[in-house]
């Protein structure tokens, strides 16, 4: 485990140097004058060239790109060229918060409804029970977000139409503000981890080792807990990593949606107003929690089953 963790600490300054680089030329090569977009309607060409000069544009873009790379190593992510003077670091802090807040808020809610109803389905296969959990389970997982949205929109608006109690639908700081966009981002992943969760352990009670259980005599209780379930979530463990990034992803949609100042907020606004530091910024940020939990995934993944050897 010691040896996996130095491996991927070893290779995360090469994983930062593509991304960033990946990043850079395609900011570098889209169309249009992030400068032109920032003065708007003015033509000056003296506050032009000054502002190509401020930011280093005007410079060949592998000093730009190095320019850039020692920013890094002294923590500097750049400055905005849509917010004059304030730094990306700023900019992407006030947001970052509210995002992970979402994010993991979203992935508890997905794992703690997910797990057991695929766990009771499988344990009660083709019953009522497992065609209905599953039934909803693929509509969840079925259904974008940008289409579940205006449905809870609905849902809520009717309740206030009726005098009845309702929750705030754009904004961010009171609990009630994250029943739903956590209900919204969530969906897609219960639906998911509820389906595979009743695939693996249906097929890990098909498996020898369970019988061998229940010729011994063990109980019902015993035989599915002790035995199927620590072995059915090794591939739930292994999907935590990936699932991070596909919430990030759906916050984007979600955090504009329902006007949150998360991350994927501040980097819409960005792409539109063609803010290269703070797409930038975003990306590495984002890559960076994804390379995280997936070396947190091989670590559980290894204290699940010590049998288990995890190769970098």
């Amino acid at each position: 485990m010691i040896k996996l963790i130095l491996k991927r600490a070893l290779s995360l300054p090469f994983v930062i140097l593509s991304i960033t680089f990946i990043t850079f030329i395609v900011g570098y090569l889209a169309p249009g004058d992030p400068i032109l977009t920032m003065m708007g309607t003015r033509r000056d060409p003296a506050l032009y060239a000054s502002l190509r000069h401020l930011y280093g544009l005007d410079l060949p873009w592998y000093q730009q790109y190095m320019n850039y790379l020692t920013g890094l190593l002294h923590g500097n992510l750049g400055m905005s060229f849509r917010f004059q003077e304030r730094s990306v670091l700023d900019l992407l802090g006030s947001g970052m918060s509210v995002s992970f807040t979402l994010g993991l808020t979203a992935l508890a809610l997905s794992l703690t409804v997910g797990v057991p109803v695929g766990i009771l389905a499988a344990l009660r296969q083709n019953s009522a029970l497992d065609r209905g959990s599953m039934s909803v389970m693929l509509a969840l997982y079925s259904i974008p977000s940008f289409v579940l949205i205006p449905i809870f929109q609905w849902i809520n608006y009717q309740l206030y139409r009726f005098g009845l109690p309702s929750l705030p639908v754009a904004g961010w700081g009171t609990p009630q503000h994250w029943v739903l966009p956590v209900l919204v981002l969530s969906a897609a992943s219960v639906g998911y981890i509820a389906r595979l969760t009743r695939s693996t352990m249906l097929e890990v009670l098909r498996q020898d080792y369970i019988r061998t259980a229940y010729a011994k005599g063990l109980t019902n209780r015993q035989v599915h807990w002790t035995h199927a379930f620590r072995n059915a979530m090794l591939p739930i463990v292994t999907l935590v990593g990936p699932s991070i990034a596909f919430l990030v992803t759906g916050a984007f949609v979600v955090e504009n949606l329902f006007a949150i100042p998360g991350i994927g907020f501040v980097s819409i606004q960005a792409i539109s107003r063609r803010d290269y530091p703070v797409i930038q910024g975003t990306t590495l940020i984002l890559a960076l929690a994804v390379v995280f939990m997936n070396l947190v995934t091989d670590i559980l993944y290894g204290v699940l089953d010590p049998r288990v050897r995890v190769e970098g």
